[in-house]
């Protein structure tokens, strides 16, 4: 029986909600494991890395022997970090997700599988991390419903990266509106980097919270 691994990042490991033990018991043809420690991660058939923040070495990926990463974006335009949220704010609502090869190259390997998930352009940070993690369990479980039986497609064209999120990222501009803006603050996680704006040499951060009630 194969041995699938879930790699996740302590620092970075929301994704395990959607992806756990749970999510793959009434799966019989693989034996899963989940884990965030590299140094135990070798001798599985195939290791899915997911949320993963740091670029692994060739060493580590020749210890398994297919190395797989799930990214949110049409490759190879938006390689590199938050590519949800970035394509938010380019007022994207249909997001493309793929399974591909992991290398030294960032998000640069062989496409497996895509597909695409919608985002309501009045979701929230948790309805989009919902709708995120949801589709990277379809993505995976489709994959290993079909696997090996995959046509490898390059990446095909000229690339685009987009850079780290930090807090910074959540400042709003005071003297824009709110809806110019709107995009941003649903984006914006309320607890970790809520938005925020500096006026008159102080920082004032601001929370967002849909209804329930329509109206």
């Amino acid at each position: 029986m194969l041995k699938v691994c879930f790699l996740f990042d302590k620092k970075n490991n929301w994704i395990s909600k959607f992806v756990n033990k749970k999510k793959f018991r009434n799966n019989s043809s693989y034996k899963f494991f989940f884990k965030n420690n590299l140094s135990k991660i070798k001798n599985f058939g195939i290791v899915f890395i997911l949320g993963y923040t740091k670029i692994l070495s060739n060493s580590f990926l020749k210890k398994n022997g297919l190395n797989l990463v799930v990214h949110e974006s049409n490759l190879p335009l938006g390689k590199g970090f938050a590519p949800v949220q970035w394509q938010i704010l380019e007022n994207k609502k249909k997001i493309n997700i793929c399974i591909i090869n992991a290398d030294e190259n960032v998000d640069s390997g062989g496409i497996y599988l895509k597909e695409s998930f919608k985002i309501d352009e009045t979701a929230l940070y948790d309805e989009i991390r919902d709708l995120q993690g949801k589709a990277t369990y379809k993505i995976i479980n489709n994959f290993l419903k079909k696997f090996p039986r995959f046509k490898i497609m390059k990446q095909k064209g000229k690339s685009s990266f987009y850079k780290r999120r930090t807090k910074r990222d959540s400042e709003l501009n005071i003297n824009k509106t709110i809806k110019d803006q709107f995009n941003l603050l649903r984006i914006c996680n309320n607890n970790k980097w809520p938005a925020f704006f500096v006026h008159k040499g102080k920082k004032f951060a601001l929370t967002i919270n849909k209804e329930k009630k329509k109206l």
